[in-house]
């Protein structure tokens, strides 16, 4: 089989276009296949595929899979069409896609790549400069959310995530039937969760059964403002409710080890991982020998006793009964004398409706917690991100389960 043949098979070429010409290069490392279009071929409008007159002929290149490590360069001069409708238009090409410098099956192979490692290292390694390779991330993403699946959620979960130092946070809105990210916002404002929601009917809006969250007052405000029903739909995350009864706990350990230590007392030295470590995940050993300053009569022992209570009331069933539990916790925490611990009591009795739906329902924002340690590997394997764009691209490319292929190769590909 002759080179054009072999290059033509390869290339998946069928008429009216041909390798004309292939020429390598040894010394510069490269192969350079010279494409034409038959003459008298058949010239048709790439948006509405009408027949059309030629205008004019433009030389391309588009860089293809390498060719036993040699750089593959594809050239032809491609037709552009006068269309009544449309106007001047080049022609669709069948290996590549519209605005790209590369062929299909390679911008496949980058799209692989890219879902493993970062931009700079892929660029590397493929001999690409850094734009070159986010511009394929960025045309992945824009083909994926064209793709989309239009069906509204029904499950969502809403947090924010770090973007940069300094405070600067995106909102991450989550499909908890899917798993995917649906919404990134600039920032986490109460208006950019409203304009998420605004994409959707009142239909759809009504439609949704569950909007799990943490206590931020925006974000509760957006869903309350656009949600039909929202006060029985807002499920205050578990983890959420968790981590403040930690940090009230942690809060108690510190005021009293500073007043134990004015006395030379050690017994709370180095016990912080202690209190805050999940029982079920504490080794036996470690429990045994925790016993006795857990029931100690040390303010920190009381503290810990209403954290482990809170957590034990999320295994309720029956809202009549869950609200009668919390409620006697609330009592308990709010008399304690434990400012720490009252402080987290004010905030759950404020936000108790959301903590009973999250607890009947079995809603957890467990998922938004992945997804963010996700975002945060993104982020430390990216060395950081310069903008918005480039942050809200890489998360919609790894965590979005878009259809990122060119649409010429037709073959699906969704990211988990």
């Amino acid at each position: 089989m002759r080179d054009r043949e072999l290059y033509a098979k390869i290339l998946n070429l069928t008429p009216p276009w041909s390798v004309a010409d292939v020429d390598l290069d040894l010394k510069g490392q490269e192969v350079r296949l010279r494409l034409e279009l038959d003459a008298g071929a058949e010239l048709r409008c790439p948006q509405c595929d009408a027949v059309c007159a030629g205008y004019d002929r433009r030389t391309r290149e588009w860089r293809h899979l390498d060719t036993c490590q040699l750089r593959t360069i594809l050239v032809a001069e491609v037709p552009r069409v006068t269309c009544s409708e449309h106007g001047v238009r080049q022609v669709k090409v069948p290996w590549g896609e519209p605005g790209s410098r590369f062929t299909a099956m390679f911008e496949a192979m980058v799209i692989d790549w890219l879902l493993e490692a970062s931009i700079s290292a892929v660029a590397r390694q493929l001999r690409m400069s850094w734009d070159e390779a986010a511009g394929v991330q960025g045309r992945a993403v824009v083909r994926g959310l064209a793709r989309r699946d239009v069906k509204a959620p029904t499950q969502l979960g809403v947090d924010e995530t770090s973007f940069q130092k300094r405070h600067e946070y995106v909102t991450v809105v989550i499909d908890h039937g899917t798993g995917h990210v649906v919404e990134v916002g600039q920032n986490r404002k109460q208006e950019t969760l409203e304009a998420y929601l605004k994409t959707m009917t009142i239909e759809e809006r009504t439609a949704i059964t569950s909007f799990a969250m943490d206590m931020w007052k925006p974000f509760i405000n957006a869903v309350m403002a656009l949600v039909p029903g929202a006060a029985e739909k807002i499920c205050f995350d578990k983890f959420h409710v968790a981590s403040h009864l930690g940090d009230g706990v942690d809060r108690v350990r510190k005021s009293e080890h500073r007043a134990l230590t004015a006395d030379g007392d050690t017994t709370l030295v180095k016990t912080k991982y202690l209190w805050l470590t999940n029982p079920d995940n504490m080794q036996r050993d470690r429990w045994r020998g925790f016993a006795a300053l857990r029931n100690s009569s040390l303010k920190t022992a009381r503290a810990w006793a209403l954290k482990e209570m809170a957590m034990n009331l999320w295994h309720y069933r029956s809202r009549t009964w869950a609200e009668k539990g919390w409620k006697a916790w609330l009592s308990w925490a709010l008399r304690s004398r434990l400012e720490p611990m009252r402080k987290v009591a004010r905030m759950v009795r404020e936000h108790l409706e959301g903590i009973l739906n999250a607890v009947v329902s079995r809603t957890t924002n467990a998922l938004g917690e992945s997804i963010n340690a996700k975002i945060q590997w993104i982020k430390r394997t990216a060395c950081g991100f310069r903008n918005r764009a480039r942050f809200r691209n890489a998360i919609f490319f790894h965590l979005g389960g878009l259809n990122l292929y060119p649409d010429s190769l037709k073959v699906a590909h969704t990211t988990s």
